[in-house]
């Protein structure tokens, strides 16, 4: 059987697909931008349909038919690699998108676990706001995304794991920092500092929609510590969804942890992949242990 394209064109392939650019791509593979321009056209030639659009001042970008492809030849390279590598049985290797919030809080022990149960196993983490993890589950470059269950598409299987509880953040000394919990209206009064990932700007902003007076954001971060330095330090009030230990800010600075009144909406944490992913061990192994895992601090 004469196989029409080499490995070596099939690694050019994605890494302009990470990359989204020739030029970028030949630094990272170090080979001639002509070589890496010769193996996308032989790539393209062998599928019979256009792989990337080239877009001026904005490099390459997949066509619908290019991320089919590049999913599909994502899972060809991981075998490949595992046969080549001398493994054998199963392959034991995932990809693991997360989402930045909640990467730091949860992922590195649940994978730390999941690799002392199966120290064969190989695990590689890749963190991202949501649209960068869908956008990767598509792509095929990560098998499972541990998130939010914001706006998922329906294409995707989600395992939901823990209901994330939002709470407000206070400096301490703050006139509500002592009460047993917090009101939407009590919040809306104060300067608000926003988490401004996608999804979970709106999300947090819809928390306090019925209060009465306009919503003042005084500052906006897609970074937790720095919501929780900016709201220890006076800048205003936090919402946060991610359980985080009642701990100083990394200035030092000491922040209040307060719950939120009446019953808000709650969003999950969940697992999410593509249907057909669901059938390697490894990750139905994972999916289990992240069950397990969450279900003792629910």
């Amino acid at each position: 059987m004469n196989i029409p394209l080499n490995f070596r064109q099939v690694e050019i392939l994605l890494a302009v697909a990470d990359t989204g650019s020739t030029a970028a791509a030949s630094r990272a593979l170090n080979t001639s931008q002509p070589s890496v321009s010769l193996a996308i056209a032989r790539c393209e030639e062998v599928f019979g349909q256009k792989l990337f659009l080239r877009i001026p001042g904005r490099g390459m970008e997949l066509t619908p038919f290019g991320r089919h492809k590049v999913a599909q030849l994502r899972e060809l390279e991981k075998q490949a690699r595992w046969v080549l590598s001398g493994g054998g049985g199963t392959p034991e290797f995932m990809n693991l998108g997360v989402f930045s919030t909640l990467g730091p809080r949860y992922a590195p022990r649940l994978v730390r676990r999941f690799l002392d149960d199966r120290p064969d196993a190989k695990v590689r983490i890749l963190e991202g706001d949501l649209q960068t993890l869908f956008d990767w589950l598509s792509e095929g470059r990560i098998d499972m995304a541990l998130l939010y269950d914001f706006g998922i598409p329906s294409d995707f299987v989600i395992t939901p794991l823990m209901a994330a509880v939002p709470y407000a953040l206070l400096p301490q000394g703050h006139r509500l920092a002592q009460q047993p919990s917090v009101n939407a209206e009590d919040l809306a009064q104060e300067p608000v500092i926003l988490m401004n990932l996608h999804h979970s700007r709106g999300y947090f902003l819809s928390l306090l929609q019925n209060a009465r007076s306009p919503v003042q954001v005084a500052h906006e971060t897609s970074s937790i510590e720095m919501l929780r330095a900016m709201v220890a330090n006076g800048f205003g009030v936090g919402l946060l969804a991610t359980d985080l230990p009642d701990t100083a800010c990394y200035d030092g600075t000491p922040v209040a942890r307060v719950p939120l009144s009446g019953s808000p909406p709650l969003h999950q944490i969940a697992l999410a992949h593509r249907g057909a992913a669901l059938k390697r061990p490894i990750l139905q192994a994972f999916t289990a242990l992240a069950e397990a895992f969450f279900n003792q601090r629910s």
